[in-house]
């Protein structure tokens, strides 16, 4: 799936191998602060899998308090509402379910409608753990959709939202 931004820059080509419209609904979650081009990866990859719904976990509480410059974090009505409408742009139909979520796993380990999970390289290893405590439960196991991660211009290394708060900090002189 080659995904690029509204300026038609290829922003990165993920591997994954099922069709646009493949599931009912799929899950996603993250922090989702300062959207930059690896959040629309992930959340343009989940739209298009998607058919009817999109749910999204977002970070609150005390799941951002390891995070590097938390302070710094943008507060959570915005970022769900930033997320909300991203995907209703790429997919104006589509339902997307945006909440908050205080723990690890959110609405993926309760809703017995989801399909499947979108994480990336680096959160797989959560994605396994949603199936492990949904199959606790009694619910169905998630087709996991891994994403790339996408590279900061700047470093080469990994995009993320911490650079970015990094960054800001370093400008503003507060580091």
């Amino acid at each position: 799936m080659t995904i690029k931004d509204s300026n038609s820059k290829l922003i990165a080509s993920s591997p994954i191998n099922s069709p646009p419209n493949s599931y009912g609904a799929v899950v996603l979650g993250g922090t989702f602060d300062r959207l930059h081009d690896g959040h629309r990866l992930f959340l343009k990859v989940a739209a298009e899998l998607a058919r009817d719904r999109v749910v999204v976990g977002i970070l609150d509480g005390p799941m951002l308090s390891k995070k590097q410059f938390a302070h710094l974090i943008t507060p959570i009505e915005l970022r769900k509402k930033i997320v909300e409408d991203y995907i209703k742009s790429i997919k104006p139909n589509l339902v997307v379910e945006v909440e908050h979520i205080t723990d690890p796993y959110g609405p993926s380990i309760v809703d017995k409608h989801l399909d499947a999970i979108v994480v990336s390289q680096e959160t797989l290893s959560g994605g396994l753990l949603v199936n492990e405590k949904r199959a606790e439960r009694g619910l169905s196991q998630l087709k996991v959709e891994v994403v790339d991660l996408v590279s900061d211009e700047c470093s080469g290394q990994k995009l993320s939202s911490s650079t970015l708060r990094k960054r800001e900090a370093h400008v503003a002189g507060k580091l």
